[in-house]
C-alpha cells in the first residue's frame, strides 16, 4: 500500500498520454488529516526545474493538501509558461478537492515532474489538466491507489519502489520513490512521497527529514550526475492518536528512507554491480564521505569493477585526490573481504577477490573514527547505450 498505508491518505495513478509507451503517468497522494504538516527537502542543484521552483514556496510554511506528479516530462527550462503550468496544477487540483468537501488552496498543493528536460509546451499542459478530474476521482479507492501512484512516477525504472514501517505504538510510515539514473547527491534524479499518520510537528519532521536524507539519498551517488527535479515530500496526517516516541521515529524513517534508497541503487540504469565504498578511520563523517564519494565518481574504478578487475591503485589513486585527512603510505583496501592493500602497497593476491552482484570496498585511513558508506555502480556497455539514445 506504500503512501495509503498510514491512515489519512488517499493516491491513485492513471495514464495520462504524457508518456509515449501508454503505461501510468499521472500520479497523486491526498492527505485528508486532520493534520497536513510537511516537510520537504529539494535538489541542490542551482538550475531547477518549475515544479521545485513551486514546491519550495508552498511547503516553506510547513503545511500541504496533497502533491501531484508527473512522469513524462520534467517542466524543466521551460520558461515562464511551465511556471505557469504548475501553477495551473495546482490551481486544479485545488479547486477539485475543494468541489469534493475538502477546502483546499493551490497553496496548499505540492507539484512534482520527473522526464526529459525541455519538455512542458501545450500538450504537456494540457493532458495535465484534462486528467486531473480523473485522477482525484480515482483517489477514492484506497486498495489500489498506492500502488497506482508508485507506478505512475516511474521513468526509466523498471521496477515501483516501496516501502512501509510501523511504530511500537501503532503508527505507520509509508514511501514511494522513482529513479534509476542521474543518480548523485542532491537527492538523485528522483521523487520521493512520503507519509505517516504519526501525530508530530512540522519542526519534528523537518529535522527528521533531513538528517535521514543526508545519510540516505545523499549517499547514492551511481553515475556522478545531479537532477533539476529532486525532491523529497513528507506529510503527516496525525491521524493516529497513539504517543509518538520522536527518536524511535526518526529512526524508522532513517530506515525508510535507507529502504528506497536501496531499491533505487539496484535499479539503477544498466548496473551490472552494486558497490558500496564504506572509508574507515576516517578523521570525521564528513572525510569519510569525501572519501568515499570520490572513489564512486572515477571512471576509471566503475569501468574495472565492471571488468571484474580488483584493481586497487584506482582506489588509492582517488583517496589522493581529496582533502581528507591521511598519511598516503598507510592506506588499507579490501575488496569483497580480501585486503588487496595494505599500508598504500599490494598485500594479497587479487586473484583471491570473487565478485558477484554486490561489491563491497572498504578503504582504511588510520586517520581517526568515522566511517561512512556511499554506494554507487559500475559504469557498463548497458549505461551507455541507454544513456546515448535517451531523449531520440
Amino acid at each position: 500500500m506504500s503512501v495509503t498505508a498510514p491512515l489519512g491518505f488517499t493516491a491513485a495513478g492513471l495514464t495520462a498520454g504524457l508518456k509515449p509507451s501508454g503505461t501510468k503517468d499521472l500520479s497523486l497522494v491526498i492527505n485528508t488529516g486532520p493534520d497536513t504538516a510537511v516537510a520537504a527537502v529539494y535538489t541542490s542543484n542551482r538550475c531547477k526545474a518549475n515544479p521545485v521552483l513551486w514546491s519550495q514556496k508552498v511547503s516553506a510554511n510547513g503545511q500541504a493538501r496533497a502533491v501531484v506528479l508527473n512522469s513524462g516530462g520534467a517542466n524543466c527550462y521551460t520558461g515562464d509558461f511551465g511556471y505557469e503550468t504548475t501553477t495551473l496544477t495546482a490551481q486544479t487540483t485545488a479547486a477539485l478537492l475543494t468541489e469534493a468537501g475538502t477546502a483546499t488552496q493551490a497553496e496548499d498543493i505540492l507539484v512534482c515532474s520527473t522526464g526529459l528536460i525541455g519538455v512542458g509546451g501545450q500538450d504537456f499542459r494540457d493532458t495535465i489538466i484534462d486528467n486531473l478530474q480523473p485522477l482525484v476521482a480515482a483517489a477514492e479507492d484506497t486498495v489500489t491507489g498506492g500502488e497506482h501512484a508508485a507506478e505512475a512516477i516511474m521513468t526509466t525504472d523498471t521496477v515501483a519502489k516501496t516501502a512501509t514501517r510501523e511504530g511500537s505504538s501503532g503508527y505507520t510510515i509509508g514511501g514511494m520513490a522513482k529513479g534509476a539514473g542521474m543518480l548523485a547527491p542532491g537527492l538523485a534524479t528522483m521523487l520521493v512521497v512520503i507519509t505517516t499518520d504519526a501525530k508530530v510537528d512540522r519542526e519534528v519532521l523537518d529535522q527528521a527529514l533531513r538528517a535521514s536524507t543526508s545519510s540516505s539519498f545523499d549517499r547514492l551517488d551511481t553515475d556522478g550526475c545531479m537532477s533539476t527535479n529532486d525532491t523529497v515530500i513528507l506529510m503527516s496526517s496525525g491521524a493516529h492518536e497513539a504517543t509518538v516516541d520522536t527518536d524511535e521515529f526518526s529512526s524508522l524513517l532513517r530506515e525508510l528512507c535507507l529502504d528506497l534508497m536501496h531499491q533505487l541503487h539496484v535499479d539503477a540504469e544498466g548496473a551490472h554491480h552494486d558497490i558500496a565504498i564504506t572509508t574507515q578511520g576516517a578523521a570525521s563523517e564528513a572525510e569519510a564521505v569525501e572519501v568515499s564519494r570520490s572513489v564512486s565518481r572515477s571512471a576509471l574504478f566503475k569501468a574495472a569493477i565492471f571488468g571484474q578487475d580488483p584493481n586497487w591503485g584506482r582506489v588509492v589513486a582517488q583517496v589522493g585526490t581529496t582533502s581528507a585527512t591521511f598519511d598516503p603510505t598507510a592506506i588499507d583496501v579490501s575488496i569483497n573481504g580480501t585486503e588487496v592493500c595494505r599500508a598504500s602497497g599490494p598485500y594479497e593476491d587479487p586473484e583471491k577477490v570473487t565478485f558477484d552482484r554486490n561489491v563491497d570496498v572498504v578503504i582504511d585511513l588510520h586517520a581517526g573514527d568515522h566511517t561512512a558508506t556511499v554506494w554507487t555502480s559500475d559504469l557498463t556497455h548497458d549505461y551507455v547505450e541507454e544513456n546515448s539514445a535517451y531523449s531520440t
